[in-house]
């Protein structure tokens, strides 16, 4: 199985996120990414449901077959590992279903046991104390039972677009040591530095767009150049 760091080898890793619409916006906005300097995209579906999300992304691999794309069907959850193709690159789940609560991990095996046996062999980002989820009080708790089945563990402030509290990207990072970390909201170019201590990938939509739908290629190019990309 590849691990984060064998495909993401240099110390942060910049993952734009496209709210995807239709092909042509979705294909649009990864050359962006691609052309910007981007390790990859996210492909995510708010507007549109995850069978239309699943067949775009097919369409934009196609036209970009050598460029990092992960996928995250907001309508499916964990269950998406049973419908995504078995060559994407990676899933993204808001929620891994983990928390303070040691029953909690039956969630988190029974997942890891299906995607055992699912064929599908990407980096999998799970959410954990993630907005609009349980909310979690012991965050290095949560976070170190992660480990086991989260490839990147993936967390959040307090709502789209707002960024998360240093203290707390700060607990986690101490609790998990060389274990990947992600941030995906609240993102900018111009605050990313103070993140970059404690963060191995950056997970970015609103810092760098225009619209909901629409990348900024000048925001896309400012956060890679603050990353060193």
């Amino acid at each position: 199985m590849s691990t984060f760091k064998s495909i993401f080898p240099r110390r942060h890793t910049f993952l734009a996120v496209v709210h995807v619409e239709c092909e042509a916006q979705a294909l649009r906005n990864t050359r962006i990414a691609e052309q910007e300097g981007a390790d990859g995209v996210f492909l995510i579906n708010h507007s549109i449901s995850s069978d239309c999300l699943l067949n775009y992304y097919g369409l934009v691999k196609e036209q970009l077959p050598n460029f990092w794309i992960g996928i995250n069907c907001l309508d499916l959850g964990r269950s998406a590992i049973d419908f995504i193709p078995k060559h994407a690159a990676g899933l993204w789940v808001d929620n891994a279903g983990i928390n303070e609560d040691v029953k909690s991990l039956y969630f988190a095996q029974e997942f890891e046991d299906r995607r055992k046996t699912s064929g599908w062999d990407g980096l999998y980002f799970g959410g954990v104390a993630f907005k609009y989820q349980r909310e979690v009080a012991d965050t290095a708790r949560v976070a170190k039972f992660a480990i086991p089945y989260v490839d990147v563990i993936t967390t959040s402030g307090a709502g789209t677009g707002i960024a998360a509290k240093i203290d707390k990207i700060r607990t986690i990072k101490n609790a998990i040591g060389d274990h990947p970390l992600a941030i995906a909201s609240g993102i900018t170019p111009e605050n990313v530095d103070d993140y970059m201590p404690y963060t191995d990938c950056f997970m970015v939509a609103t810092g760098i767009s225009d619209s909901h739908t629409e990348l900024n290629p000048s925001r896309v190019r400012a956060l890679a150049k603050s990353l060193g990309k």
